[in-house]
């Protein structure tokens, strides 16, 4: 072999393993930065997300508002990663009509049509409450079996502890889509 086509060959080589360094790179920093997968463990998102369900979740550089769900940190004083549903953010007040299965936000009820049923579970927090700035106020959809800010040891989360906002579910594969 020529030492043109030689040195043509390892030329090649050289951008290959250059544009897998890129690309693993990126891959690295989006992954990172940008978005991150999540494991649903548990019930208390269902009819929503079902535990073992893998969630794309962008991160919350973005910020988040009512309605979105959100994963929240391990390293909140629960100890466990939460998925659940911003109901109020900062500012916000909040109160439970548990006999009435109701929830209302600044004297708004919320349509909820993503819950399993009505919420006749209000927690040991005092309602009406109002919802410090830089906090959020979070629920699981599945109202009777979550573990929530209707309770003192979830309480308030700090928005500086929530990692995402959830954009899709990738698996299973049939249930792929945004989450809603």
């Amino acid at each position: 072999m020529s030492s043109q086509k030689q040195k043509k060959k390892n030329q090649n080589i050289v951008e290959w393993y250059e544009a897998l360094i890129f690309a693993l790179t990126f891959l690295v920093l989006l992954f990172t930065f940008v978005v991150r997968v999540v494991a649903v463990n548990g019930s208390s998102m269902v009819p929503t997300l079902h535990s073992g369900d893998r969630l794309l979740v962008q991160s919350s550089l973005f910020g988040v508002d009512r309605g979105d769900v959100v994963v929240v940190d391990s390293y909140i004083e629960y100890g466990k990663p939460l998925v659940k549903r911003v109901i109020a953010v900062g500012g916000d007040q909040v109160d439970i009509d548990a006999e009435a299965g109701q929830v209302f936000v600044n004297g708004q009820l919320l349509d909820e049509p993503y819950i399993a049923e009505p919420t006749h579970q209000a927690g040991n927090m005092e309602f009406p409450l109002t919802v410090p700035e830089g906090c959020v106020f979070v629920m699981g959809d599945n109202r009777m079996h979550s573990t929530d800010s209707r309770f003192q040891d979830i309480g308030f989360i700090d928005e500086r502890d929530i990692l995402g906002r959830v954009l899709y579910r990738i698996y299973p594969f049939d249930s792929i889509g945004s989450i809603q």
